[in-house]
């Protein structure tokens, strides 16, 4: 063992292309700290490191139970296998993969946990850098003894292994020490055998420079010594939490965790986690969660393409380490799209790879939640249509037959809220619930029974391809849909109707502020469901999966739809890079009054447009007025209905340069204040409006009030959003307003659904081709058919039932 040196970092970065020089010449087996860029410094004082404290959540003996969890872990030991150090030739290392780690393990030791690193890699330094050696060596024979500079026919020798591991060690570390010190972090080298475990006294010895070195601040660096340790004695490993045999680097990282009392070990290889079945199998399914009792019903794969040790013997040093206290995660090292966040991922409770728990949750996991909805929604999607509308009428009675219920639960939430605070009032306005709006919400219900009978397996076009070949368009369900929403606990019963009748499978995912009240209305969805069967068509996610992890579910969930603040919805944006997502992240609907506008209709719709539900996507945000309405009765008008319904004006940039006494500036033109705030803005004419709509607003929904009919169709026909209205407040636009029944949201989208998003959005197609034998060959130049493509009246059917066919 010994304490790497310290350089200076500022001396070092001054230099270019300094990093690539060291490695350079650590890979060459040269003294690094020898090159003249490079200065000795003296050793910090460790007491006066500043860095963010990460207080020690709890006293080690038990391990995690949870993911979320990780995020109290103070002591952590990063395990990298082989196949994540050594670069794909297995000859040198992966430099931009340890880069990327050691930037982590760097940052996560500044905020004031304790790393170590368990590392492999040593052996595939070596063996580059004989190599290098042997071809030199070769080369110069060969010269000799030619008289030329040519190297012909060389080949290598076969380089043991220990060899390559002695020859590459003293590289491997430099490398490290290079890269640490690029963010002011010392290390130290530490080389391990079984000796030093099973030795009292070394292992004491061992734990002693531990401890001490990570008293200092300082990150250890171990690895077994290859360069001398024996092989492993058979069957004397992992016979107990007090024997486990250090035979690869799984071992000691296991070893090394419990004996340190770590609170976390990461276990990076090159798989993305623990499969059921070897990866790249038929329906090899990766485990979130693995827990103790799983071992026996997986099959292992072969062994990486570098290293000694296997999936199975991760897998069983990581149940060692468990069983000792120390919680595990097994991860992908190698994956680009993950390696430069994997560790900090982790630690930050995120769904990567495979967490080892010994506490199995009573309910099923996410997973198995959605496989269960699937399942269940296709039986939905085939039920007749009048069944679905029954499912539909059911749940519309059951909310207000058990109001009582539902009002109670809501109370419980609606308490909890106000008591810590964490809800504006806007936000208590969307938790809240009353008789009459369960009220409202089972006659929006009703509404969709009656409008879902012929939608789902409607024919859109029948084309006769050619002689008996018959090819039809039908709407189907999406699949499975994820319905993410924040404190609007009246948005599950809409979406879950809409759902039942579209045939979706659905999984809602609440906000905790609602919990009790999303409950008891996801238990009476369900209850519905039961008439026929198809309870679990319908899943509320209780589990404590981030939003995050749920939008990388691209191979269960079909389409994403965000009911909530702007923030949320621009999340799930960034966060579902392969699921489709429906809805938008703003709402910032504007009002132009125009010159020619009514005086009765400005005030009435200005008012309701903003002072009707300001909290909604489809509230007015943004007053555009025709500058030739200032200083007119009518402006002086709304001003004062403005004043009245205490809304506060924040003044456009051309607004305020008209008045000499303004209300605040505005500090953006593209604000959703959601509250009884707006900002009033000049415009020229109805021309300048559509411009400025079109620069600051969000294609949600956007009114012209004027008694000119040409002026207004322009307006209608040149604004490119959601919804345009004439005359009207906006929020009109909603499914409910617009007899759709209910809406899953307002998409401002380009494709497949646009504005208030009810049944006929949650629908897709698919193409039905009958035929009697035909080829694509009938069709060849040598073929005996040709098309004819002729387009035949569209004859409705149930699902199920053979279209008549039209000869």
């Amino acid at each position: 063992m010994y304490l790497q040196k310290m350089f200076s970092c500022s001396q070092f970065l001054a230099r270019p292309n300094a990093m690539q020089t060291f490695i350079r010449a650590a890979s060459q087996g040269k003294n690094p700290s020898s090159s003249p860029f490079l200065t000795l410094h003296a050793v910090r004082q460790w007491s006066n490191v500043p860095f963010f404290t990460v207080p020690l959540a709890r006293a080690h003996g038990k391990s995690f139970a949870h993911r979320s969890e990780l995020r109290q872990a103070k002591r952590i030991v990063v395990k990298l296998g082989s196949a994540v150090v050594t670069r794909g030739d297995e000859c040198g290392l992966a430099l931009g993969r340890l880069a990327s780690i050691v930037e982590q393990v760097a940052m996560l030791q500044n905020q004031g946990r304790e790393m170590m690193i368990v590392t492999s890699g040593a052996v595939a330094f070596g063996k580059q850098r004989l190599r290098h050696e042997i071809l030199l060596s070769q080369s110069v024979r060969q010269a000799l003894h030619s008289g030329q500079n040519q190297l012909k026919d060389m080949s290598l020798p076969v380089l043991e292994a220990r060899a390559c591991a002695a020859a590459g060690q003293s590289g491997l570390m430099a490398l490290y020490e290079a890269m640490f010190t690029q963010y002011s972090t010392c290390t130290a080298q530490i080389l391990v055998t079984n000796l030093d475990f099973h030795d009292e006294q070394k292992r004491r010895n061992l734990n002693s420079t531990l401890h001490e070195l990570l008293r200092m601040n300082i990150v250890p660096i171990i690895n077994t010594n290859d360069a001398v340790v024996p092989p492993p004695e058979p069957n004397s490993d992992l016979q107990g939490v007090n024997v486990i045999s250090i035979k690869d680097n799984d071992s000691l990282a296991a070893r090394l965790a419990v004996e340190m009392r770590a609170d976390l070990l990461i276990a990076l290889s090159d798989v993305e986690g623990i499969y059921d079945r070897p990866p790249g199998s038929d329906d090899a399914k990766l485990l979130d969660t693995f827990y103790p009792a799983d071992q026996h019903s997986i099959t292992y794969g072969t062994k990486s393409r570098v290293g000694i040790g296997g999936m199975e013997a991760k897998v069983k040093a990581a149940l060692w380490a468990l069983q000792g206290g120390t919680s595990v995660v097994i991860a992908n090292g190698t994956n680009p799209k993950v390696t430069g966040q994997v560790i900090t991922d982790i630690v930050e409770g995120k769904k990567v790879g495979t967490f080892f728990s010994e506490v199995k949750p009573a309910g099923p996991t996410v997973e198995q939640q959605t496989e269960m909805a699937r399942s269940a929604g296709r039986t939905l999607a085939s039920l007749e249509p009048e069944q679905r509308s029954e499912i539909i009428c059911t749940f519309a009675d059951l909310l207000t037959e058990r109001k009582d219920e539902i009002l109670s639960a809501n109370k419980k939430d609606m308490e909890h809220a106000v008591s810590t605070g964490c809800l504006s009032p806007a936000m208590l306005n969307r938790l809240s619930l009353s008789s009459s709006k369960l009220n409202s919400l089972s006659i929006g219900l009703r509404q969709i029974a009656v409008s879902s009978q012929d939608r789902v397996g409607r024919v859109l076009r029948r084309t006769r391809v050619a002689n008996k070949l018959e090819l039809e368009q039908i709407t189907v369900p999406i699949g499975v849909l994820l319905v993410i929403f924040e404190s609007r606990p009246d948005c599950l019963p809409q979406v879950s109707a809409l759902a039942i009748a579209s045939g979706n499978a659905l999984l809602l995912k609440g906000g905790k502020e609602a919990a009790n009240t999303n409950r008891i209305l996801h238990e009476l969805a369900q209850e519905a469901l039961s008439i026929h069967g198809v309870k679990d068509a319908i899943q509320l996610v209780s589990t404590r999966e981030e939003v995050e992890d749920l939008c990388r579910l691209e191979k269960m969930i079909d389409l994403i739809i965000p009911r909530g603040s702007s923030q949320l919805v621009r999340d799930i944006q960034r966060a579902a890079k392969s699921i489709p997502v429906l809805g938008h992240s703003e709402g910032i609907c504007h009002v132009y009054v125009d010159h020619e506008a009514s005086v009765d209709n400005a005030i009435k719709i200005i008012r309701d447009s903003k002072c009707d539900y300001p909290a909604a996507c489809n509230a007015m945000e943004t007053l555009l007025v025709h500058r030739d309405l200032l200083r007119t009765p009518l402006f002086d008008q709304i001003i004062d209905m403005l004043r009245t319904e205490h809304v506060k004006v924040h003044a456009g940039p051309k607004f305020a340069s008209y008045l000499t006494f303004s209300p605040s500036e505005v500090k953006s033109l593209r604000t959703e204040y959601g509250d009884l705030e707006c900002c009033i803005e000049v415009v020229d004419s109805m021309q300048d409006a559509v411009d400025h709509i079109h620069k600051y607003g969000s294609s949600h929904t956007d009114v012209i009030i004027t008694e000119n009919e040409e002026t207004a169709e322009q307006f209608l026909q040149q604004l490119d959003s959601a919804c345009v209205f004439w005359n009207a407040s906006s929020r009109f636009a909603d499914g409910y307003r617009f007899g759709l029944g209910a809406e899953v949201g307002i998409s401002t989208a380009r494709i497949h659904a646009r504005g208030p998003v009810g049944l006929e959005g949650l629908l897709t197609t698919k193409w039905v081709l009958r035929g009697e034998g035909h080829t694509a060959a009938d069709f060849s130049e040598q073929g005996s058919m040709t098309y004819l493509h002729e387009n035949l009246p569209v004859a409705q059917v149930l699902p199920g039932h053979r279209t008549t066919s039209v000869k």
